[in-house]
């Protein structure tokens, strides 16, 4: 992949795909993590004087437009980034769309309205989305990549519009994967990863894959009963994938014969129900009483997975150990990412709940050696696969 420092941007028009991508409470934006990663590269291409038209998606629309999903807020707030005004485009391709793109002068920078309001964004039909990326094109004379956590997906702003296009990756997709080929290429050891969240099924082809690469794989949050049942132990009302247990009694055995550590729960902070103020109380991992539901890790297990992260060199965590939502469950994913912040290893936040938690605890987020913006690209490319927007970019 090139990057964007072999591209001449200089009075061109230059089309940007970005994650921006954020959650929003009505127009609020509570977290502007990919909006602040997502600036340097639009300002360096500015500062070199290129036209920036940026394309970014928002939510689940479904090829309909939707208020709730419109990027007003996020123009808004990527222009207080930028120091600079960013005009807003009220359509895609429409009216609008096509005279703000036109009243672009050198340095000045537009956002184009939710891409996924048309529908040939995400169609599987090659030739629906072709034409939408030739109306794309039809904006600029130079693309580039830079919305890491959509580059798994085979749209028509980031697997297409490359094809039409020079390109070159932006310098926050190049970070991303730099930092990606350090956890799969030759990792320093020891190699720890830890893994959360909910199900056991999104995580399937990231722990085969890993299973030949760690030394140390730590579970936790949801996906970790899925584990203990196949163990033998009751979970009580836990989540529990109960159709994955032959897969992960595979991958117990597998580690056990490559020697790879797996480190589970040994206490939990089980609830009555599933909400902020239920009753709850720590009991241990392999005794967890029927009429409760395990919804964080326990105190024990804290310092255990402290532990099994202080003489590691390198680290990857993805996922939540607990509901960290609310805060009578947020002890266990806050005790993780302390860990790392006091670490000497190289240690990668896997980007989606496992970043949003660092940024709601008040974690210090220079205190880890990278934050990714995207934790579903990144686990597609820790399980191996090849992820269509990086391929379009790299032709």
């Amino acid at each position: 992949m090139i990057g964007i420092d072999e591209l001449d941007v200089k009075g061109r028009s230059v089309f940007v795909r970005s994650d921006l991508n954020v959650p929003l409470d009505g127009d609020n934006i509570t977290d502007d993590g990919r909006i602040r990663a997502s600036a340097p590269t639009i300002k360096k291409l500015v500062e070199r004087g290129a036209k920036v038209i940026v394309g970014a998606h928002l939510g689940r629309p479904k090829g309909q437009p939707n208020p709730k999903y419109s990027l007003a807020p996020v123009a808004r707030r990527l222009g207080e980034v930028l120091g600079q005004e960013v005009a807003f485009a009220t359509d895609v391709v429409g009216e609008s769309a096509q005279a703000t793109v036109a009243g672009l002068k050198e340095g000045q920078v537009a956002l184009l309205e939710n891409l996924r309001f048309e529908p040939g964004e995400e169609s599987k039909d090659d030739a629906v989305r072709g034409e939408f990326a030739d109306k794309l094109a039809s904006f600029a004379e130079l693309y580039v990549g830079d919305g890491f956590g959509a580059v798994h997906r085979k749209h028509a702003s980031v697997y297409d519009l490359p094809k039409r296009l020079p390109h070159a990756a932006g310098d926050l997709v190049r970070a991303e994967v730099e930092v990606l080929k350090r956890l799969t290429e030759n990792p320093v050891r020891p190699y720890v990863v830890v893994l959360g969240g909910a199900k056991v099924s999104d995580k399937i082809g990231v722990i085969a894959n890993l299973l030949g690469k760690v030394d140390r794989l730590l579970i936790g949050g949801g996906m970790a009963y899925t584990f203990l049942k196949a163990q033998g132990h009751e979970v009580g009302g836990s989540l529990l994938q109960e159709d994955q247990l032959d897969q992960v009694r595979g991958f117990l055995a597998e580690a056990a014969e490559r020697g790879v550590e797996i480190v589970l729960p040994v206490d939990v902070v089980a609830a009555t129900h599933f909400a902020a103020d239920a009753p709850h109380e720590v009991v241990d991992a392999t005794a967890i009483p029927a009429d409760r539901q395990g919804l964080d890790i326990g105190p024990r297990t804290r310092e255990l997975f402290a532990a099994k992260l202080a003489d590691a060199k390198t680290v990857f965590w993805n996922g939540p150990m607990g509901v960290f939502e609310f805060d009578a469950f947020a002890g266990g994913t806050r005790a993780i990412a302390e860990a790392l912040v006091k670490s000497d290893a190289f240690t990668v936040v896997g980007g989606g709940d496992s970043a949003a938690a660092v940024r709601r605890l008040g974690l210090p987020e220079d205190g880890f050696s990278h934050i990714s913006t995207g934790g579903g690209a990144s686990l597609e490319y820790l399980e191996g696969k090849k992820l269509p927007g990086l391929a379009a970019l790299e032709e």
